[in-house]
């Protein structure tokens, strides 16, 4: 396994994927060699000094303690780290939506994370494990820390960030339910949690098939009117982004506080819920037997 970069950047940056390239060597994808990290600070574009949001020591603690407490199960990590890479870089959607953030915070702040987390297993005897580049530089629903920020901004239920843990236990509906945009729908979110509670979906081709048919629904059925949600307050997450310097550090043994938003109205999670539900029975799940 690799180590960490020998010189860490003190901020994050803006780092292309083009720029990457050449960092993304054949035994940093193997996980046998990472980089020193020197050459790569020439290459990106700095961020604003004055913003204290853009310090990484408290990102660096977050994902070495991740990598101890997670030894020995990887894919729990993801549960715990995303509420807190959330709480802990708290910056609005447009900028989360900038790949070149996370492209610098998995290989420059982070990529022992990346190889620890995502090395895949040796398909056989003579084959090597290997790291998809996808996870230093991919799409926001692929690349290491992009989709566990956004699980959480789309799965917390104002600032009660449970439900991103009880999401984020199940890899597929992460993978899923971020490529599509019906999950901004906070209600629809909140259900696909309480649906999954109930086991009623449960194997990766469950929840594909789910959400394969909820997607098809809602081209016919508008979800705001069966179940309705509270208009967001702007200024609520303008503050909480504003607050961030004189924020405390993040809590490692229980879960943080999100943006003080008002949460989904229950009864709309209820409607969401059953409605899914029966929708389930339904649903085109490859190998299911009529």
């Amino acid at each position: 396994m690799i180590e960490k970069p020998h010189h860490l950047p003190q901020r994050l940056g803006l780092f292309t994927a083009a720029a990457a390239d050449p960092f993304l060597t054949q035994d940093l994808l193997k996980g046998v060699r990472g980089h020193g990290g020197v050459d790569l600070a020439k290459v990106v574009e700095p961020l604003p000094d004055e913003d204290s949001r853009w310090e990484v020591e408290p990102l660096r603690e977050l994902v070495e303690d991740a990598m101890h407490e997670f030894r020995e199960n990887r894919t729990r990590a993801d549960g715990w780290l995303a509420p807190r890479l959330h709480a802990a870089l708290r910056i609005t959607r447009r900028e989360a939506a900038d790949r070149r953030l996370w492209t610098h915070l998995a290989l420059a702040v982070a990529p022992d994370y990346v190889a620890w987390r995502h090395r895949s297993a040796p398909a056989s005897d003579r084959s090597e494990s290997r790291i998809n580049p996808a996870r230093f530089k991919g799409a926001l629903d692929r690349q290491c820390f992009s989709r566990l920020w956004w699980a959480a901004e789309m799965f917390r239920n104002g600032k009660d960030y449970s439900p991103v843990v009880a999401a984020c236990a199940n890899q597929d509906l992460i993978h899923s339910a971020l490529r599509r945009d019906l999950i901004d729908h906070r209600p629809t979110a909140q259900a696909l949690v309480a649906v999954l509670g109930r086991g009623i979906a449960t194997t990766g081709r469950d929840v594909e098939g789910l959400m394969t048919a909820i997607n098809a629904a809602g081209a016919t059925l508008v979800y705001d009117a069966l179940a309705p949600d509270e208009p967001r307050d702007p200024e609520v997450l303008r503050q909480w982004v504003a607050e961030a310097g004189a924020a405390p550090p993040v809590p490692r043994h229980f879960l943080p506080d999100g943006p003080d938003e008002e949460p989904v109205p229950e009864k709309s999670v209820v409607a969401l819920t059953e409605y899914f539900a029966d929708l389930f029975e339904t649903a085109p799940v490859r190998g299911r037997k009529p």
